[in-house]
């Protein structure tokens, strides 16, 4: 789709840059939108390690810059921060909701806490209309290629179509509580409709391995797969064949794992009447089915 087509409808493409005021405040003025959905984010954890100033830059000044924008512009409008749940990192409590004590485990989280916390304190502080969406993994056929489960079902397609030999991978036993992304928007603006301003957890309050998710990619192609080894040494054979189709790199490692992330979301529940329907299984093979299409 052509810009021009896109300004022909009821959609508009406006070019912002969360590290610059300057900008910010000019599109505020210009849009007065009713509400703001910041997803802008150096998201990918293992990267933070490689650019922790800028994702401090970008994840958490730049929330700042927002908040201060709507505060020096004073337009009346909603504020959604995307939160997460890597804010939890070594986790305190099993499962994780509002309450939880926070202890992250990578710039990526710290920058993200500082966020989390600056949005609250704006929302007390200026009475803004301001919240935190505490989001556990979500998921899609559109999640970016570098992350580990859209990097597994693109490769577990490449490989049924004889377009890839084999997959590398990281921590096979980290534990995550993965959902499907479409569901966890609409959860977002839910939270956005209400009164008052809250902070939620958005989560399935299931935990699966990469090693399960990377079976169950496997399964959806027809391919089963059995495990032999420990840790780096550890390999998924194709049972039928014997032939090895994924390996551990340490490489993949994060310098501080974290282990075990699984959500309690029974505020959002009971407050918005939210919650998941896409089981763990069927997201999977939504992805790679995706991932064979376009393969």
């Amino acid at each position: 789709m052509t810009d021009k087509e896109i300004m022909n409808k009821s959609f508009f493409l406006y070019h912002g840059d969360i590290t610059d005021t300057s900008n910010l405040n000019r599109l505020l003025e210009k849009i007065q939108p009713d509400e703001i959905y910041n997803l802008a984010a150096q998201s990918h954890v293992k990267v933070s390690f490689e650019v922790p100033e800028y994702t401090a830059e970008v994840d958490a000044i730049g929330t700042l810059r927002f908040l201060d924008a709507i505060r020096e512009t004073g337009i009346k409008t909603k504020f959604y921060q995307a939160s997460t749940s890597e804010l939890y990192g070594k986790v305190q409590e099993v499962p994780q909701k509002e309450t939880t004590p926070f202890y992250p485990r990578s710039p990526y989280g710290v920058a993200k806490i500082y966020g989390y916390w600056i949005v609250v304190n704006y929302r007390e502080a200026y009475n803004l209309y301001a919240c935190n969406g505490i989001l556990f993994n979500h998921e899609s056929p559109r999640r970016g290629e570098t992350f580990v489960t859209r990097k597994i079902t693109r490769a577990v397609a490449a490989i049924k179509k004889g377009k890839q030999e084999s997959i590398t991978l990281g921590n096979l036993d980290s534990k995550r509580d993965w959902g499907f992304a479409p569901e966890y928007c609409e959860g977002m603006w839910m939270m956005m409709q209400k009164e008052t301003p809250e902070d939620y957890v958005l989560a399935t309050g299931e935990t699966h391995t990469v090693k399960e998710f990377t079976e169950l990619s496997f399964k959806a192609v027809g391919i089963d797969i059995e495990w032999e080894g420990k840790e780096e040494n550890e390999k998924g054979k194709d049972k039928k064949t014997g032939k090895v189709l994924v390996s551990v790199d340490p490489t993949y490692y994060r310098p501080t794992e974290v282990d075990l992330l699984i959500g309690d979301a029974t505020k959002a529940k009971v407050n918005l009447g939210w919650e998941p329907k896409i089981k763990f299984e069927e997201l999977v093979s939504i992805m790679v089915k995706a991932d064979l299409e376009v393969m």
